[in-house]
C-alpha cells in the first residue's frame, strides 16, 4: 500500500488546475515510510484524493505527479501509453519536416515528470531527471524497447538537477553497446551529424528548428555572422539558402570542427562560410571597433539564468549583447536573439532587447517571434514548459 501525503489547507489549489508539483512547503503530513522516487498518494487537508506523484525526500519540489486517476496505477502499461501517446501527438509535423531527429518525451508538457527522451535515428537517448523518472528507468526503457524495437537506447542523465533529486549522474548504454554513439539526422532536408555522449544536452539542440529554418529564410544575399554557433547548424540553413557570406563563432573547437563536418555532409563545402574560435562577448567588441558591419546577427547563448536571484545580472548580459550586435548590423539588418532561460519571461525579454535598442541608439522593429519547436509542447496546466523565446528585430 503506498504513503498517503496531507497538504496544508488551501495548498491543493494548483492540482486542482493539474499542475504535476508539490512544494515541500505544501505537505503537512506523510503516513508510511515512502523511499526516494517511490509512488504516494496525495490528500487535501479533509482527506480527498487529489493525486498519485513520484517522492522526492531531498528536492522542493517534494511531489511529481503522475496521475491525477485514482485507479491508475502506476507501472507498465501506464508509461507505455505514455509513449504512445507523445509519438501520435508528433507524427505529423515530423513526416511534415522529413524528420529523423525529435523530442518524444518533453517532461512534465508530456505527463512524464523529470523524464526528457530524445530520438536520434535509430538511436533514442534519456535523461532521467527526478527520483520517479530515475525510480522507473528500467520499466521505461522496457517500454521504449517494445515501441523501437531496431533502436539502441542511451542515458544521458549527467545534469546537475539531478544533485537536488539526492542523485548522482549517470551515462551509458541502456540497450547493448554500440561501437559508435555518433550518427546522422535530417530536418527540412538539411543532415546534422550527432553525437549522443558528448554533444550538448541529448546529443542536439532540437528545440531550435524551427528557428534555424526561419534564418534560412532571411539570409538570401546577407553576410550573416552566427554567434555561440556550437555545430553550426544555423549556418548550414543559411548557406543552403544562397547567404552571401556566414561566419561562425564559438569558443569550443570540437564544435566548430563538427560544423565544417556538417557543411561537407550538406554539399555546401563551397560556400562562402568560416569558422571562429573565439569569446563571443570580445569579438563582437573588437568588430565594432573594427567598424566591421553584417547584414544579419544570430545570437542564441546559453542560458544565462539558472535561479531567480541571477535574473537580474542575466537582463544586463542580455541587454549588452544584443546592444552591441545592433550596433554592428547594416541599416535594415535583422538580429535574431534568443533566450533559453525559463525564468526569463517573454515580456521581459522583449523590454531587455528594447533597452538594448536605446543604448544602440538604433530603432528595433519586431517583425517575428520564434519559440521552441512542436516537439518540446507548452502544456496549458504547466506553463513552465514555455523557456526558448526568440525575436526577429530588423534594426534601422
Amino acid at each position: 500500500m503506498s504513503a498517503r501525503i496531507s497538504l496544508n489547507v488551501g495548498r491543493e489549489k494548483s492540482l486542482l488546475r493539474k499542475h504535476p508539483w508539490i512544494f515541500s512547503k505544501a505537505v503537512n503530513k506523510i503516513k508510511g515510510k515512502p523511499m526516494l522516487g517511490d509512488t504516494v498518494d496525495v490528500f487535501d487537508s479533509k482527506g480527498n484524493w487529489l493525486a498519485k506523484g513520484a517522492y522526492s525526500p531531498e528536492s522542493q519540489i517534494r511531489i511529481r505527479v503522475w496521475s491525477f486517476d485514482e485507479h491508475q496505477e502506476i507501472d507498465h502499461d501506464f508509461f507505455l501509453s505514455k509513449l504512445k501517446s507523445a509519438q501520435q501527438r508528433r507524427d505529423w509535423f515530423i513526416a511534415e519536416g522529413k524528420l529523423t531527429g525529435y523530442r518524444l518525451i518533453a517532461g512534465e508538457s508530456d505527463g512524464l515528470p523529470g523524464v526528457t527522451i530524445d530520438k536520434y535515428d535509430n538511436f533514442i537517448v534519456c535523461q532521467l531527471l527526478s527520483a520517479g523518472a530515475d525510480f522507473h528507468r528500467y520499466t521505461i526503457v522496457n517500454c521504449l524497447t517494445e515501441l523501437y524495437p531496431d533502436c539502441h537506447i542511451y542515458e544521458r542523465s549527467d545534469v546537475d538537477v539531478r544533485k537536488k533529486e539526492g542523485l548522482e549522474p549517470v551515462t551509458g548504454w541502456l540497450t547493448e553497446p554500440q561501437d559508435s554513439t555518433e550518427c546522422v539526422i535530417e530536418e527540412h532536408g538539411i543532415k546534422i551529424h550527432v553525437d549522443i555522449a558528448t554533444g550538448h544536452k541529448t546529443g542536439f539542440y532540437l528545440d531550435q528548428r524551427d528557428s534555424r529554418l526561419a534564418a534560412g529564410k532571411f539570409a538570401k544575399d546577407k553576410t550573416v555572422l552566427n554567434c555561440f554557433s556550437y555545430t553550426s547548424t544555423f549556418a548550414l540553413h543559411c548557406a543552403a539558402n544562397n547567404a552571401k557570406e556566414v561566419i561562425n563563432v564559438d569558443v569550443s573547437q570540437a564544435a566548430l570542427d563538427m560544423g565544417e563536418r556538417n557543411l561537407a555532409l550538406n554539399g555546401l563545402s563551397d560556400a562562402n562560410v568560416s569558422f571562429v574560435k573565439e569569446d563571443v562577448f570580445k569579438l563582437l567588441r573588437r568588430y565594432r571597433e573594427e567598424k566591421r558591419t553584417f547584414d544579419m546577427i544570430i545570437l542564441d547563448p546559453p542560458k544565462f539564468v539558472e535561479s531567480k536571484a541571477q535574473l537580474t545580472g542575466a537582463c544586463r548580459g542580455y541587454k549588452d549583447i544584443n546592444m552591441v550586435a545592433m550596433q554592428l548590423l547594416n541599416p535594415g539588418g535583422l538580429l535574431l536573439t534568443f533566450s533559453c532561460s525559463g525564468l526569463m519571461e517573454a515580456s521581459l525579454f522583449q523590454k531587455v532587447v528594447a533597452d538594448a535598442a536605446l543604448d544602440a541608439k538604433r530603432n528595433a522593429y519586431f517583425v517575428e517571434r520564434l519559440q521552441q519547436a512542436a516537439d518540446h509542447p507548452i502544456s496549458s496546466n504547466y506553463p513552465e514548459g514555455y523557456y526558448l523565446k526568440g525575436l526577429v528585430c530588423q534594426v534601422e
